[in-house]
């Protein structure tokens, strides 16, 4: 119907009309932005938000799993494995009230004979790292704690003990420095690729054989996953998944429990701080390494205390060192070896050769004199090695002083450079030469004196600047003992599964290949066979009744605040050593004294055990 202008209605202002139009164009967006929001979630993201929601319905536990056994090269456990009780913090189920969790977290401290300052930053370390993750506050808890605990739950929500996997070592302290320990990854470590996918609280090898293996002795954790409610208590039949640990796989050792236990029994006897290792002289494979005073590996297996703290890592003694490796000492005459090559193959020796004993080398106005003030006469090399002439060698020293041959050739018998010893914590030690003095001078130290014949006359009977270990010397004496390959030393042999399959054998080549007078080889051992079983051989009182052949050198080293330090290192059999064994006592007096019968204690286990596997069941040949 028409309607003239007076009978309309008032008509809409134009302001009104905008903002109707902007308030339905706003509505229209906002609709619009609701609607793609709730597209995106139930279309595009319906499956990710649907798998969270699962998630928060479900829980996850690791299960810790075995190590790998570690045994020696007959398949004798060496570590093994117990379990343990660990008091864990679940911190999704302490009280919400802080007052109600201080006091909780409290009477935690004060069960576990710590602090609840010290509770608190263990809980911060991982948690940090790991949310959710149950916190272990102590292994090897009691079990009249664990009987505590049950009885007064409702006093500890969130608490809860686990069994848990720890080393166990039947021996004791047997091989200690050869094993190593396990603890727990921290958090630098967890940044390290080699534990990529480890958590807090997972446990990985700390030093030795365990930390250089601990791929392959580290086993994988277990799985279990449950259903839980609103209020994160599991349903009745909520388990999910549950898949068991896999265990780590053994490490079979080159290491001979007999001579192992051989060394460290002579070290204990004489109770001075000393080193021994016996190596195979053609592949490298190390039978017994040992370090005195030693340490107890079970320690590491739980929190120390203060005097076990005391008596590990503040000991003046240094039971965590292992002197075999990281030793640096002089070596006095079991040098006496690489200076006899290197003035045979230099040219400055030959064996036929004879050298004036008047008593002392005079040089400079300095002398250098024979120990005990002896005098011997005109020498070749084999006896001048039998009786261990310093003259002798204080003369090829001089000779050498600056042509650097003796350098040369300690260096390329492995003195002062890296041994590739499958064990952490080896040093390079020492090798004073004409250059590194020199550069010393020039800085204004060592004395501000540069390079001198003196230098190099001491170096020939291993005193001086030099600063070595027995192991590098065992390399230095296989070496020349096989005709001139320098071996890798190594205790890793083989990687086996729990059936004893094998799965990876430990064989590394020699790192280089010296070339050497085969004739030169055989003058030289055939000194140190002098030294060892002929009358008036500087080892004879020890070697001379022993039935098998041998070479062997003795070493009285003179060492800076300490009284001397004895070193003994031997080659058999004799004319073709299967070992070499080397032993060094500090301020263990002559060679002959302490390290010799040490080393004499080593070669009759290797030789019992070996003539012992030889026999047959009635005690003859086997068939």
């Amino acid at each position: 119907m028409y309607l003239r202008s007076d009978e309309r209605g008032p008509a809409v202002s134009r302001r009104l009309a905008l903002r109707l139009a902007l308030f339905g164009g706003f509505a229209v967006a906002l609709f619009a932005v609701l609607f793609l929001r709730l597209w995106l979630l139930q279309v595009l993201d319906g499956e990710k938000y649907l798998a969270e929601a699962k998630n928060n319905r479900t829980r996850s536990f690791l299960t810790s799993a075995p190590r790998g056994k570690i045994l020696d090269r007959n398949g004798k456990v060496l570590v093994a494995n117990r379990t343990s009780l660990a008091l864990q913090v679940n911190p999704r189920k302490l009280p919400e009230d802080p007052a109600e969790r201080h006091a909780e977290l409290s009477r935690l401290a004060d069960l576990t004979h710590s602090s609840l300052k010290r509770v608190r930053r263990t809980m911060h370390e991982e948690l940090k790292l790991a949310p959710a993750a149950p916190v272990t506050l102590r292994r090897d808890v009691g079990h009249y704690l664990v009987y505590y605990l049950q009885e007064n739950q409702d006093r500890f929500p969130g608490v809860e003990v686990q069994r848990v996997f720890v080393r166990a070592y039947p021996d004791g302290t047997l091989a200690a420095h050869v094993l190593g320990t396990v603890g727990e990854i921290n958090e630098e470590e967890l940044k390290d690729p080699r534990y990529k996918g480890l958590r807090p609280g997972d446990e990985i090898g700390q030093e030795g054989a365990e930390d250089t293996y601990d791929r392959y002795l580290r086993g994988r954790p277990g799985l279990t996953r449950i259903q839980v409610d609103a209020l994160g208590e599991p349903t009745p039949n909520g388990r999910l998944v549950s898949k068991p640990p896999t265990p780590g796989d053994n490490l079979k050792l080159s290491i001979e429990k007999e001579v192992q236990e051989a060394g460290e029994a002579g070290l204990a006897a004489k109770g001075l701080p000393g080193a021994f290792i016996t190596m195979d002289v053609h592949t490298g494979e190390i039978l017994g390494l040992g370090s005195f005073p030693t340490f107890e590996p079970s320690l590491f297996t739980r929190p120390l205390t203060q005097v076990q703290v005391n008596e590990t890592y503040n000991n003046p003694s240094a039971p965590l060192t292992d002197r075999a490796i990281a030793g640096l000492y002089p070596t006095g005459s079991t040098f006496k070896l690489i200076t006899a090559m290197a003035a045979l193959e230099s040219g400055v020796l030959t064996p036929s050769r004879s050298i004036y004993d008047g008593g002392a080398f005079t040089v400079g106005g300095e002398s250098f004199q024979n120990a005990g003030g002896a005098s011997y006469g005109s020498l070749t090399l084999v006896p001048a090695l039998q009786v261990s002439d310093d003259v002798f060698f204080y003369t090829l020293g001089y000779e050498m002083w600056d042509t650097g041959q003796l350098q040369h050739w300690a260096h390329a018998l492995g003195i002062g450079r890296p041994t590739g010893i499958d064990l952490p914590g080896a040093v390079e030690g020492l090798l004073p030469t004409k250059k590194w003095r020199d550069e010393l001078a020039a800085e204004g130290l060592a004395e501000g004196r540069p390079w001198s014949a003196g230098d190099n006359i001491q170096l020939a009977t291993g005193q001086g600047d030099l600063q070595t270990n027995p192991l590098q010397m065992a390399i230095a004496y296989a070496t020349v003992a096989n005709g001139g390959a320098v071996v890798t030393p190594h205790v890793g042999k083989e990687v086996t599964d729990a059936a004893g399959r094998v799965l990876k054998e430990f064989a590394p080549p020699p790192r280089r290949h010296v070339k050497m007078n085969p004739a030169n080889r055989d003058v030289i051992l055939e000194g140190l066979h002098e030294a060892a079983q002929t009358p008036g051989g500087t080892s004879y009182e020890v070697f001379g009744g022993f039935p098998i052949p041998v070479a062997g050198k003795t070493g009285t080293a003179q060492r800076d605040g300490h009284a001397d330090q004895s070193w003994y290192i031997v080659l058999a059999p004799y004319p073709n050593p299967k070992i070499v064994t080397a032993v060094t006592i500090e301020e263990g007096g002559f060679g002959a004294e302490s390290a010799a019968p040490v080393a004499l204690d080593i070669l009759e286990a290797y030789f019992h055990k070996h003539a012992t596997a030889s026999a047959g069941p009635n005690g003859g040949s086997p068939g």
